[in-house]
């Protein structure tokens, strides 16, 4: 006998047709065909973004390594903004789907407007603060100033980082909208509005930068705009009644204890960004007197942040898939997800380290201009190609307990990677090996934390099976229950 579901509040009709079939296909399509369909617009979605930021690097690198060097300061400052887009975004996503694994349209409309909500205000206090501490905020992060020389990393730095903060808001929100939308398995429309964006920005920076000759300026509004137009797409897209979850001012009932949910259930991805940018604002101050090696390694992060796109996509394409089906109980399809997904993951990162890794050089000479920064960046990249196949283990790991509830190990596995291991690594390898040490910093963390995730992955593989025979999940985690 068909269970009947019972809802506390009257939904629209064709609403509550899309979540029902939403439920049925998250709960029901084989999952490798689930999984490929979710998680490859997701993964273009991811690259192209980081393309574009490719794109904006290519553009800029023609003023100089100076401004390339500004860019790479910029990146600190966009990591913020993406760690606060990423808490509130990555925790709301979480909830929404195994709330909506549970048939709560209600909790689900309500987490999902409080995000969007707390996105706004946040981004509005960062853009104020930003401009208004803009000098001591750029040389934090990491930009200099050369006696004699006109325009400095510092000077671009900040004009760069003027329009950045200026779009801080929308950044925010974009974030949250294009994770809720992955969260009820509809990536390819968030695919739609942040590639939009991407294509545009790689458009508009050669008629910016040199067209109007507008310089480094022209790359920072080229990435306003984009911003902007990526906005519009998505906000359109949630106010238009095409997504399951609501987004409206009526649904910020009980806000800040909501907004502690999503908080916490996000924590993970804002210390894996917060660090991220910890560690380049450690590595700038770190390398700013060696040559060439900021223009160098701002580089090889762009290519290395394309690799980590890729895993990063096809993690989050599997997320609403654990989301919908380990709130429903349905944990061997869970492990199954888990298994596939992080084949197909491994797989596809193996293969872009090995081509990495022949082509180094030449990607190294279409961005940088000195022999030193080339060598520099080659070594560097080489260095990270053996070992991005470890990456999606450590992703995965922490993805998955974020996703279930089990907010410490996925706290834990977030701050692992740069925290437990590249931080104390700045202080260890670079008197012992010298450059050579900071060229192989990042890829031995890698390896550091995929044998740090290894134990979590067995235990919560262990649990999925003790599951499956018990009918309980306990030992997994929790989920926040909309209440």
């Amino acid at each position: 006998m068909e269970e009947t579901v019972e809802i506390e509040f009257t939904k629209d009709e064709l609403t509550e047709k899309r979540e029902k079939a939403q439920f049925e296909r998250m709960t029901k399509t084989p999952i490798p065909r689930l999984i490929v369909s979710l998680g490859i617009p997701t993964m273009l979605n991811m690259m192209v973004t980081s393309l574009y930021n490719m794109a904006d690097t290519l553009f800029v690198s023609r003023l100089g390594e100076q401004a390339v060097g500004a860019v790479s300061v910029v990146l600190s400052l966009m990591s913020i903004i993406q760690a606060i887009g990423f808490t509130l975004g990555m925790g709301a996503g979480s909830l929404v789907s195994s709330l909506l694994g549970k048939r709560d349209q209600k909790g689900a409309d309500t987490v999902a407007s409080v995000a969007f909500y707390s996105a706004l205000i946040i981004g509005l206090i960062l853009t104020v603060t930003g401009l208004c501490f803009l000098d001591p905020l750029v040389r934090v992060l990491g930009a200099t100033e050369e006696a004699g020389v006109v325009n400095t990393t510092l000077d671009y730095a900040k004009i760069y980082s003027t329009y950045i903060l200026i779009s801080a808001p929308l950044m925010c929100m974009s974030f949250v909208m294009n994770n809720l939308l992955r969260s009820q398995g509809k990536a390819l429309t968030s695919m739609i509005g942040l590639c939009t964006g991407a294509i545009l920005n790689i458009a508009l920076d050669p008629i910016l930068i040199y067209g109007a000759n507008m310089g480094v300026a022209g790359a920072a509004v080229a990435t306003m705009v984009s911003q902007t137009v990526s906005f519009g797409i998505l906000i359109f897209i949630f106010f238009s009644g095409k997504t399951i979850t609501n987004i409206s001012l009526k649904r910020l009932v009980g806000f800040f204890p909501v907004l502690w949910g999503v908080v916490v259930t996000g924590f993970p991805s804002f210390c894996r960004q917060i660090l991220a940018s910890l560690c380049t604002v450690l590595l700038n101050n770190l390398i700013q007197d060696i040559e060439g090696a900021q223009a160098a390694f701002g580089v090889v992060h762009k290519i290395f942040m394309l690799a980590f796109s890729i895993s990063l996509g096809i993690g989050q394409g599997y997320q609403p898939v654990l989301g919908y089906n380990y709130s429903a109980g349905k944990y061997g399809r869970v492990r199954s997800a888990y298994h596939f997904t992080l084949r197909f993951a491994t797989a596809i990162m193996a293969a872009f380290a090995i081509v990495c890794a022949i082509v180094a050089p030449l990607l190294m000479r279409a961005f940088l201009e000195t022999d030193s920064a080339i060598k520099i960046g080659t070594a560097a990249l080489r260095f990270q190609c053996i070992a991005m196949p470890l990456l999606p283990v450590n992703f995965m790991a922490g993805l998955t307990y974020q996703v279930v509830g089990n907010k410490l190990a996925a706290a834990v596995l977030s701050v692992s990677r740069q925290g437990l291991f590249y931080i104390p690594l700045i202080f260890i390898l670079p008197p012992i090996a010298q450059l050579t040490g900071i060229e192989c910093m990042q890829a031995v963390s890698d390896v550091l934390s995929f044998l740090f995730a290894l134990p979590f992955t067995f235990y919560f593989l262990k649990g999925l099976k003790r599951a499956e025979q018990t009918g309980e999940a306990k030992n997994v985690g929790e989920y926040y229950d909309g209440e």
